[in-house]
Formats: C-alpha cells, sequence, structure tokens
C-alpha cells in the first residue's frame, strides 16, 4: 500500500508521516509534492498548518490541484486542519476560494460568540484538547469512544453546506464542525498526529477504510 501525504510546504509533516508508519509498518508512506505520485497513491492525505491564502498559493504552485481533486473523487482521502478548510469553497481569511470540492465556506471565531457556560472569555486561536461529538457512526470513528478528547489548534472553521457532510462537532463558544465526511473523504478540524492514542486509532482506521 502506498500513502501520499501532500507536501505543499506548509505544516509539519513529519509528525503526520510518523504516526502513519507507526499504525500502518507495512505501507509505504511518502511525503511528496510530486503530483504524478499523489495521483499514483492507494490512499492520500492533505494536512496542513498557517494560513489559508499562503496554503492555497503555494498548492497551485506546485500544480498539485489536479492531483488532489482526482484523490479526492478516486480514492481514501484524509484532510487535516488546513487540510479540512481548504475543502471547502471559500475562506474568510484573505477571502480566498478554496477547492470546492465540498460545499460550504470557513469562518473565523468572532469574538462576541466567544465566551464559556460560566461567561468567561475564550481565546482564540482554539488551542489545546478538546471533546469531539461524533454526529455519524463511520469507519474512522470505530473503536473511538463518543466525546473522546483530540487536540486543535486553529482560528477558524468550516460551516458545511450540507448538514450530511457533518461528522463531528465540537464546542467552543458555540457549536462547530470539526469532522466532515462524504464518500471517499473523511476530513477533520483537530489533529489526530498530535492526539495520542485515539488519534493513532484514527489514522489507523483510515489506513483500513474501504469507502
Amino acid at each position: 500500500m502506498k500513502i501520499a501525504v501532500v507536501d505543499y510546504g506548509m505544516g509539519n509533516l513529519r509528525s503526520v508521516s510518523k504516526a502513519l508508519e507507526h499504525v500502518a509498518p507495512r505501507a509505504e508512506v511518502r511525503v511528496t509534492s510530486d503530483p504524478d505520485e499523489v495521483s499514483a497513491a492507494d490512499r492520500v492525505v492533505f494536512p496542513g498548518q498557517g494560513a489559508m491564502p499562503d496554503c492555497m498559493r503555494e498548492l497551485d504552485s506546485r500544480r498539485l490541484r489536479p492531483a488532489v481533486h482526482h484523490a479526492a473523487r478516486n480514492k481514501p482521502f484524509l484532510g487535516i486542519c488546513i487540510g479540512l478548510q481548504m475543502l471547502f469553497e471559500r475562506s474568510d481569511e484573505g477571502n480566498v476560494a478554496g477547492l470546492a470540492i465540498l460545499p460550504g465556506a470557513v469562518h473565523r471565531f468572532a469574538s462576541d460568540r466567544m465566551r464559556d457556560d460560566r461567561g468567561e472569555r475564550l481565546k482564540v486561536p482554539h488551542m489545546g484538547w478538546n471533546q469531539v461529538h461524533q454526529a455519524e457512526a463511520h469507519a474512522l470513528w470505530d473503536g473511538i469512544a463518543d466525546d473522546e478528547r483530540f487536540y486543535f489548534v486553529h482560528s477558524y472553521y468550516a460551516e458545511a453546506g450540507a448538514p450530511a457532510l457533518v461528522a463531528g462537532f465540537a464546542v467552543y463558544g458555540f457549536p462547530f464542525t470539526c469532522a466532515v465526511s462524504r464518500d471517499n473523504i473523511f476530513a477533520v478540524q483537530f489533529h489526530p498526529e498530535k492526539s495520542h492514542t485515539a488519534g493513532l486509532k484514527l489514522l489507523a482506521n483510515f489506513v483500513d477504510w474501504n469507502p
């Protein structure tokens, strides 16, 4: 099995690749910016960190957009963090267009909504561990308890354009979508590679997933 981790120059790809190697020791895990390698892989992981405009620019500068679109249509595909946000149509961050693979938009956490249940102000970015509520049964949730905690670092969140896309949500000031799924696509706002046992289980489920 060949797993491509898409490298467009944004994010800590080493931690993602090492986590995949840990859960799939017999797989060939390649961090690659080669569109042909992405297209030839059996599974594709699309991670990222940073600002959305920079991510979109770097993706296009490496001519990776067609390969990512092809993978999102044809093979098991896992988006992580910005790799979730880029799947949508548009982001408020820089008012930039995304890949438009999924309907919806990405918004910044609004300061007037950032209060906890005691009325205390919440910081942005949302950083640290938070519970993830599973909105639907899915193969990637297998063996992971509902309300398990995962690690987040983000100032923007996706608002899915179709309720059926929502696979999980977290609460930070208000409920927000933190996992989406459609056919062969699963994407998460949190970082499974930094989420210890639960995160490794999700990655292992992805390796075994046959949508």
